[in-house]
């Protein structure tokens, strides 16, 4: 694959296309058009979906005295981001020394340029963010404190000559000693992203649950629903022909118009066509009847 277009320090990646037109007794016309390239990172892969975390603690001394720890643990949801994006960052800062410290979270570029055996590398600093003082006996909690990602050129993670990386440095300045820090690799994308790639593995397992039903079989062979005289017996047919008087508390207290009309014609057999009359004006004797049903 080709590298990203890049323009640093020590070195680039460029890439043009070249044209050149012969002609006979003429000087010949050249051409020369630069075009960018990026080699795209989809952020939505599963190593850099994966959170970052780690934990430190450091212990200040000073000559025969030695004062409490300072700790510091920290962590971001996923590894991949892209430009314009913001870290949300989790992390839980404990003073335990005598001195005054202060929490900080820096995005660093790493630039690294590889060349007859040599190495150079350059180190710049892209956003950064600066949390509250904190005296000696105090603890600082980060609940998803947002780092933004400025505009910056994509990772490059596949080239011999180039290498551009990027890390988030969650430190503690501590005055007159060696800062505390935790180093989270972070990889700059191209692809954003998608609205529900967090939620990829619950929902599918949500969805194989609710899949079961389609592993049920109908059976081969419908039967056939059971006739009239089956399901209705002659004594029921003729009492719910008579009026409907002997109803317990319950029936009394449904009783109403609509409820009568389905009791009285729930077993009753349909209407012969020849007992329809379409036309009242018309005597019943000259409708000719069906001869089936």
């Amino acid at each position: 694959p080709l590298a990203t277009s890049f323009e640093g320090r020590h070195g680039s990646v460029r890439y043009w296309v070249k044209a050149e037109l012969h002609r006979p007794w003429l000087l010949p016309v050249k051409l020369k058009k630069e075009f960018t390239v990026f080699e795209h990172i989809d952020i939505n892969t599963p190593s850099l979906l994966s959170p970052q975390a780690g934990t430190k603690e450091k212990t200040l001394c000073c000559w025969l005295c030695t004062s409490g720890p300072i700790s510091l643990s920290a962590k971001i949801e996923r590894k991949g981001y892209t430009p314009g994006e913001s870290i949300q960052i989790f992390a839980e800062i404990e003073n335990c020394s005598s001195r005054m410290v202060v929490p900080k979270a820096t995005i660093y570029q790493t630039q690294a340029f590889y060349a007859k055996g040599k190495m150079k590398e350059v180190r710049q600093l892209v956003a950064n963010l600066r949390g509250e003082s904190l005296s000696s006996g105090k603890t600082e909690t980060w609940n998803g404190k947002q780092l933004k990602i400025p505009p910056v050129s994509p990772s490059i993670l596949d080239c011999s000559i180039i290498r551009v990386e990027y890390s988030l440095m969650v430190c503690v300045d501590i005055p007159g000693a060696v800062d505390l820090f935790l180093n989270l690799p972070l990889v700059i994308g191209t692809i954003p992203l998608h609205p529900f790639g967090s939620r990829t593995s619950s929902v599918s397992s949500q969805g194989s649950m609710n899949m079961n039903w389609l592993g049920l079989t109908l059976p081969e062979r419908l039967e056939a629903p059971p006739s009239y005289a089956e399901v209705v017996t002659e004594e029921n047919s003729q009492s719910d022909l008579a009026p409907v008087a002997a109803v317990d508390d319950f029936q009394r207290a449904l009783q109403g118009p609509l409820f009568a009309y389905i009791q009285e014609f729930r077993f009753l057999p349909p209407p012969l066509y020849s007992e329809i009359n379409p036309n009242p004006d018309q005597p019943t004797d000259e409708i000719p009847s069906c001869p089936s049903r």
